[in-house]
């Protein structure tokens, strides 16, 4: 199996859920992952017209990518992929051949390193302002990863009543990516004799609001993992492509959904109206797109697609 290293650039932090650090290690065969980590205990948010911040439960980790591709890359089982010279696997642009991306929004981030104001235990405060929204994860010895979306990306804290108040200095910002839902269609097929499929960010990008991107990669690669064998096994190509997409698509529209509720009571104004009518749209878009296609055929058992009877 031949590995192409991506000049995609890497995010400064990744924070990971329960859920997710519980996947990872179970995909991974890590019981003890990020176990020595000091957990986020707690987020404090303050969104839309909320008049003062409310303290939420919360328990997750934050890892650079570096550090979270270190922990994963040495259990890869590179060798049990099967057949691997008929296949390509795109985990990141550029674009798989033929593929175009869909897009609902326009909204771009900024990540910032900051000095805090006081050390102690982990944190993260979120905050909706009138043309974005600002994300901010603390560490124990007082320096954090703040990130910034949409028209605040310039003054990041002007006019903030909550994440102002946690930083002391603002670094020169880190990059600018898109923060907008995208999906690459079509996500799998044929070129010249070779088979392929997109999983990862070359698949999809989520919106960073809900945190769950990381998760749904691993998710992908076990589903792109299990195609790949189903047809070397024998299974219909047509058959496992369809059930790759629909299955990638409708995970998408869950995310659109789950981004609805944070764009409808984050604000008001013009931008906010944009950038929800785009998931709007989105909705939309993946409503039909799932409408042409035929009940699942298969199911994930493991590692295994299974035919359903």
């Amino acid at each position: 199996m031949e590995l192409e290293a991506s000049s995609r650039p890497r995010v400064p932090a990744v924070m990971l859920s329960e859920a997710a650090i519980k996947l990872m290690a179970d995909v991974f065969g890590h019981r003890d992952l990020f176990r020595e980590l000091p957990r986020i205990q707690h987020r404090t948010v303050l969104w839309g017209s909320q008049a003062e911040p409310v303290v939420l439960p919360h328990s997750a980790v934050v890892v650079s990518e570096k550090i979270l591709l270190d922990h994963i890359r040495p259990a890869i089982p590179i060798a049990a992929v099967p057949r691997p010279s008929e296949w390509e696997i795109f985990s990141s642009r550029p674009s798989p051949p033929g593929a175009a991306e869909q897009r609902f929004g326009t909204r771009t981030a900024r990540a910032y390193s900051v000095e805090l104001n006081t050390a102690g235990e982990p944190g993260c405060w979120v905050e909706s302002a009138e043309d974005g929204w600002l994300f901010l994860i603390g560490s124990e010895d007082s320096t954090g990863s703040l990130l910034c979306v949409g028209g605040v990306c310039g003054a990041p804290l002007e006019g903030s009543r909550l994440i102002a108040k946690q930083i002391r200095y603002v670094h020169a910002p880190n990059g600018e990516f898109p923060a907008h839902p995208r999906i690459m269609i079509p996500l799998c097929g044929c070129a010249e004799d070779r088979r392929w499929l997109a999983c990862g960010t070359a698949a999809l990008a989520f919106d960073p609001i809900c945190g769950d991107g990381t998760a749904h990669a691993v998710r992908e690669a076990v589903l792109a993992a299990a195609a790949v064998r189903a047809i070397s096994n024998g299974e219909s190509a047509d058959h496992v492509f369809a059930h790759y997409e629909s299955r990638l698509t409708a995970g998408f529209h869950r995310h659109l959904a789950n981004c609805i509720g944070f764009y409808r009571s984050g604000g008001d104004g013009p931008w906010w109206t944009a950038e929800l009518h785009a998931l709007e749209r989105g909705l939309a878009w993946c409503a039909e797109r799932l409408a042409r296609f035929p009940p699942f055929r298969y199911r994930l058992n493991g590692f295994q697609l299974e035919a359903v009877a």
